[in-house]
This record gives structure tokens, C-alpha cells and sequence, in this order.
């Protein structure tokens, strides 16, 4: 599986699974394990049988409840995403891709998930203390012993895939990219295109600013990551981003769907995206991703659209 084409198009999200992300602060906070047992079973009811996770998620409770609920539901295929890089206990320094810490967390992982292998084996963030060639070799062999399928980067840039590529093939690449965050269009999208690496990010709603629940002038929704978590978006506090939701809106109305389906359907419009991750809060959050995939845009539309935040 390390052509874009071999995965699905929708993943679901468990950044949130016990947790806030990898934050330390949010260890035991975040959704439920019967939250999560719910989304994942509207998921799977709604055809998405791909989970992404990471060893730091909740401090490895995003695994467990995956396991735990892989247990009794016993789905008859399931394929995982983890990572590696972020702390999953409270020290700080228990960080980076060296071979050592990388076998070490795979093995927890593996054990936490209660499986043998792992489809999809992500370097979490770019490790400056350790050469990428080692990194990728560490991957290559753990791939090499049936551990996981495949591996691949998130959060690298362009540089970064370049010099994993003079040493092994990522099958995937996992960035941010929304119509907030287009940065990648610049470098990353062409690469991984022109190397044949299925470019899936996460992110594609903007951590909800894109589904309209944030408004001018108004406070935020209670329990939004704006409430929780707002360091990763407050450089959207601006005029000109409340300008493009109002538009985006408008646009919504005219072709008869809402702003979430929209912005989720203009980033699966991009040729070079093979798919993405959805991160919903509740079960209803999944209905406009499903949406998306039956929203067809054309290279003009996309065109338009993408403007509303230029």
C-alpha cells in the first residue's frame, strides 16, 4: 500500500480520543472512551474503516479505546495510522525519531492497539537531533520485519521529504492543508505528486473555522478548541478570515450545502490530494464529511472558492 491510489479517502481522526492531540495538559480530558466508542461506530457505519492515531494521543488513551473497542466490535477489516516523535508520558525529554526511542515506541504501541502490525507507521514532526537517514532506516527495517506496512511523514516540509527520499520511499504524506492553510501548495503538493506519495493531511476544516461555528463579534461555542486549545488558530482572528467565512457561507447556500461540506469538498477537489482526515467532536459531525465525498467541484469552482481567502 504505497501508492496513493491503495488508500481510502476518508480517515478518521483520534487525535481527540482521551485527550487534546499530544498536548500533556489534556491527558485524560478530551472525549471519552463511550465518545469515542460512538464515533467510531458511526464511522464504521458510514464505511470509514481507517483510524488515525499517534502514540501521544491522550497519552496512549487514543489507542487503548481503539483497542478496546476493536475487541468487541470486531470489525472485518480495520486498517491504523499511528506516529511517533511526541512524549507519551510526562517527561518531556522522551522525544524524537532516534532507532531506539522509534522501536521502543513501536512496540508500545503495538501493544496498546493490541495488534502485530500497524498499516501505516507516521514520523510525527521533523527531528533536528537525529539525521533523517537513520530515521528512515529504522522505518525501512521495522517494515522489512512485518511491524507496519508502510511509513510515512507528518508535519515535514518539502526539505524534509526530500532528504527521507535518498533513503527510502514514504507511501504518505500528512500535513495540514485547508483553505486556512495552503502553504503546502507551494512545494510539498508537487512533490509528493511528482514522486507518487499519497498527500492525505488532517486539518481540512481548519479546527472548525471552517464550519461556520465561529463568528464575528460573537464568543466562541463552549467547549470549541478556541476555548480549550486556541494557540494553533489565534492568527485567524482577523477581518479579512471573517470576510472569507461570509463568503464561503454564500457560496454554500447557492449550491444547497453547508460551509463544512464545502471547505471539506474544495480540499478532496485538489488532483494531488488523495484523501483526508476528518476529526469530528460527535457523530453528526460526520454527515458533511460523507457529503464532501458526493460534492463534486470543477478546477474554476475551486478556483473561486480558494479565493475567498486570498
Amino acid at each position: 500500500m504505497s501508492r496513493a491510489e491503495a488508500w481510502p479517502r476518508l480517515s478518521l481522526g483520534c487525535g481527540n480520543f482521551g485527550g487534546i492531540g499530544s498536548a500533556p495538559e489534556f491527558f485524560g480530558k478530551g472525549q471519552s472512551e463511550a465518545e469515542a466508542f460512538a464515533l467510531m461506530d458511526a464511522a464504521l457505519a458510514a464505511g470509514i474503516d481507517w483510524f488515525d492515531t499517534a502514540d501521544a494521543y491522550g497519552g496512549g488513551a487514543s489507542e487503548r479505546f481503539i483497542a478496546d473497542w476493536r475487541a468487541t466490535r470486531r470489525p472485518e477489516r480495520l486498517l491504523l495510522t499511528s506516529k511517533v516523535f511526541n512524549p507519551v508520558g510526562p517527561d518531556p525529554s522522551d522525544r524524537g525519531l532516534s532507532p531506539a526511542r522509534i522501536v521502543r515506541a513501536l512496540e508500545a504501541s503495538l501493544e496498546r492497539l493490541g495488534v502485530e502490525r500497524i498499516e501505516l507507521y507516521l514520523a510525527h514532526d521533523t527531528d533536528p537531533g537525529t539525521p533523517i537517514g537513520a530515521t528512515v532506516e529504522t522505518f525501512e527495517a521495522l517494515r522489512a520485519a512485518g511491524q507496519i506496512a508502510a511509513w510515512g511523514l507528518s508535519n515535514h516540509g518539502a526539505e524534509a521529504i526530500e532528504a527521507a527520499l535518498a533513503y527510502g520511499r514514504p507511501a504518505l504524506v500528512q500535513n495540514s492543508y485547508s483553505l486556512l492553510e495552503r502553504s503546502d501548495e507551494d512545494d510539498v503538493l508537487p512533490l509528493c505528486a511528482a514522486e507518487e506519495i499519497a498527500y492525505v493531511p488532517y486539518g481540512p476544516l481548519a479546527g472548525g473555522w471552517l464550519t461556520g461555528k465561529y463568528r464575528r463579534g460573537a464568543p466562541f461555542p463552549k467547549g470549541s478548541r478556541m476555548t480549550m486549545r486556541p494557540e494553533p488558530y489565534a492568527h485567524l482572528l482577523d477581518g479579512a478570515v471573517f470576510d472569507g467565512l461570509d463568503l464561503l457561507h454564500e457560496e454554500a447556500v447557492r449550491l444547497g450545502t453547508d460551509s463544512a461540506t464545502l471547505a471539506f469538498a474544495w480540499v478532496l477537489s485538489n488532483p494531488d490530494v488523495a484523501g483526508a482526515v476528518c476529526g469530528p467532536a460527535r457523530p453528526s459531525h460526520l454527515a458533511p464529511v460523507i457529503a464532501a465525498l458526493e460534492l463534486h467541484l470543477d478546477g474554476a469552482e475551486r478556483e473561486r472558492i480558494g479565493s475567498f481567502f486570498t
